[in-house]
């Protein structure tokens, strides 16, 4: 029964979010010439609405992180990546840090909405095939969210898992971060169940899902050690990942 409902909903869904998406478009553009502020506000409520719009297929979400985080100070989030579900989230919950993404330069052109903010809103999308300019980019980035008390999302796997289990952690992004953001605090996140969402494909989409995201008490960067407090993060995150 859930099946063949997943289909009239996964219709309904993706009219939806289509929509949300061409109408945030121009209102992002619109914002953006008014300046940083007006521009992150018309992104908060894009991902407001895209999180309302996945209500549509029965997907709920728990945000679970019983403390406050610090005000004007910078985070580096850490996380592991399940599904492109992942991002709406994070970026509506961390909406108060500023989160900013490192993402994949093929996202930068050809998505409404999506692909302007990640251009002009303060992400960075780098060359995977290109490590060296990568981390280049990367570095650069983390200067800006530095002098800007911004935060960085990074997704240490590479790419979706699209399952529960985690991919290894690549450092090289995550050691130049915190090179450049040596008073940021690292912050862990485990994303739980976003999977389930596209765990037939693109159509039907799953229905019902519980995506639970839990944000493990914030590290500061220590001056030497740097890739055991990252291996002991990566160890806390994927200690968290759910079946």
């Amino acid at each position: 029964m859930a099946r063949l409902l997943s289909y009239p909903l996964s219709a309904l869904y993706y009219l939806v979010f289509g929509s949300i998406l061409l109408l945030f478009d121009g209102l992002q553009r619109l914002c953006f010439l008014f300046g940083y502020q007006a521009h992150k506000k018309s992104v908060d409520v894009l991902n407001l609405f895209l999180l309302k719009c996945l209500n549509i297929i029965g997907t709920r979400f728990v945000f679970d992180m019983p403390f406050a985080l610090e005000k004007n100070q910078s985070y580096i989030i850490v996380s592991n990546h399940q599904s492109t579900y992942d991002i709406p989230p994070l970026i509506w919950y961390f909406r108060k840090v500023h989160p900013k993404f490192v993402g994949k330069q093929e996202l930068g052109k050809g998505i409404p909405s999506i692909s302007f903010n990640l251009k002009h809103g303060g992400s960075v999308l780098i060359d995977r095939k290109n490590p060296k300019q990568a981390i280049e980019k990367i570095k650069a980035f983390g200067e800006q969210l530095a002098a800007t008390r911004r935060s960085a999302v990074i997704f240490p796997e590479g790419t979706r898992s699209r399952n529960h289990e985690p991919r290894p952690f690549r450092y090289a992004g995550l050691m130049q971060l915190a090179k450049v953001m040596p008073n940021a605090k690292l912050l862990g996140v485990t994303i739980n169940h976003s999977w389930k969402i596209s765990r037939h494909g693109l159509f039907p989409l799953g229905i019902g899902t519980k995506m639970i995201l839990k944000v493990h008490p914030p590290i500061a960067i220590p001056k030497e050690g740097v890739a055991d407090t990252l291996r002991q993060l990566e160890e806390k995150i994927k200690a968290s990942v759910l079946p």
